[in-house]
């Protein structure tokens, strides 16, 4: 078998060639290391020809030894792997739904820069002794709006400033400490600040209602998938259009199991074994925009009573407990695990998701195991007792006279 090294430039006319050469020395199979956002073109030209496949596969997966590194070597190493079934592509999405993906992603950086400057505009109060955050829940809304406006138009006085609050902020607790809360050195120099922040998070939050309607649009033909996701807890409008941007409409066409793409997004713990012993395993870096939606996601669903509720409480205790902040944090990272295999079967099913109950996982138990964990409880609180059981069956079952 000879192999023949061939060089192109980047440009995509002559990527379109390249394409074409390859066709006419019958190629059937491409495959490619990712390189970030300079895949695309390169992908993309090569899929307007009809090749069988076009794989593009993580570069950790056919790392070269050190010191015998080049782009020579690395394309016949690809090219001898992939022949002998080493190698897997990476899940990329067809070009309507990497149009939803790329509106999604950009949305979540729309918003993150939207949370910094909201954070800059709490640093420019608390700069000027200005304690409305210590107060109002969110300095966002209405009435910490009105008050900031009034603000920087000029009015100093705490008491006239308080009287600006509406709904619940006008309870008399409420008021008198708003009125101490916005007394303090807010200076011209604090309002030039304060204003410049305000019209930034006016514009994001323009910018945010605009590509929710846009992703809305884009994602129409998944509405049937978009429906199903939102049945799953925690899923709202925002998650189930990330999914689709990030993983697609029919995971189980891509990946064969839901554990296969846990592994994908990293949602699933790391082996760390070495002379068995097991040790600290931790999930990887990928699924960089999926993951964090699905964190959220489960956060939501723990607040509704149900089976994730009661999994997350399980999972806390086991960890080292809810007042334990490592530990909330498997557990929740677990709780997303768990979503991304409840999306995953919902999606092949075509099945909305059915809540089994806050008890799932007390029927689930077999009264054997709960009475042993029962005696393992009793024997931690009386270290080194015997604890014997006795069981009297309910005087409605004694036969007569006994």
């Amino acid at each position: 078998m000879s192999t023949e090294i061939f060089e192109f430039r980047t440009f995509y006319g002559v990527l379109q060639e390249m394409g074409r050469e390859l066709r006419r020395r019958e190629v059937t199979h491409v495959v490619m290391e990712a390189s970030g956002v300079y895949t695309e073109p390169v992908y993309y030209a090569l899929c307007e020809r009809d090749f069988t496949e076009v794989a593009v596969i993580n570069p950790a997966h056919a790392r070269a030894l050190k010191g015998h590194k080049t782009d020579a070597k690395d394309c016949a190493r690809l090219a001898e792997l992939f022949e002998c079934g080493l190698l897997r592509g990476s899940y990329i999405p067809p070009a309507e739904l990497k149009e939803v993906r790329d509106l999604t992603r950009y949305r979540i950086k729309t918003v993150q820069a939207r949370t910094s400057e909201i954070q800059r505009l709490a640093k420019a109060l608390e700069s000027a002794g200005i304690k409305l955050g210590s107060v109002a829940s969110d300095i966002t809304g209405v009435s910490a709006t009105a008050m900031i406006e009034s603000l920087i138009d000029g009015e100093r006085r705490g008491a006239v400033l308080a009287d600006l609050a509406k709904g619940r902020m006008r309870t008399t607790g409420k008021l008198a400490d708003l009125s101490m809360a916005l007394t303090g050195r807010f200076t011209e120099h604090h309002a030039l600040l304060c204003r410049l922040h305000q019209d930034r998070i006016k514009v994001l939050d323009e910018a945010v209602a605009g590509l929710d309607g846009r992703i809305a649009a884009g994602a129409a033909p998944w509405q049937r998938e978009a429906d199903l996701l939102t049945s799953v807890p925690g899923f709202g409008d925002v998650v189930a259009q990330a999914w689709l941007g990030e993983i697609g409409p029919a995971p189980h066409l891509h990946f064969a199991s839901r554990e296969k793409l846990a592994s994908w997004v990293s949602l699933c713990p790391g082996n760390n074994i070495s002379a068995r012993k097991r040790k600290y395993g931790r999930t990887g870096d990928a699924g960089t925009y999926i993951k964090p939606m699905l964190i959220q996601a489960a956060w939501a669903a723990i607040r509704v009573r149900g089976r994730l509720q009661a999994r997350y409480n399980r999972l806390a205790r086991r960890f080292g407990g809810d007042k334990n902040p490592g530990a909330k944090k498997k557990a929740i990272t677990a709780i997303a695990h768990t979503l991304l295999k409840i999306a995953y079967q919902v999606l092949k099913s075509g099945m909305p998701y059915q809540e089994p109950g806050a008890d799932f996982y007390t029927r689930r138990e077999s009264p054997q195991q709960k009475q042993a964990w029962l005696e393992r409880q009793l024997q931690k609180l009386h270290p080194g007792c015997t604890v014997t059981i006795t069981i009297s069956p309910p005087e409605a079952a004694l036969p007569p006279g006994a």
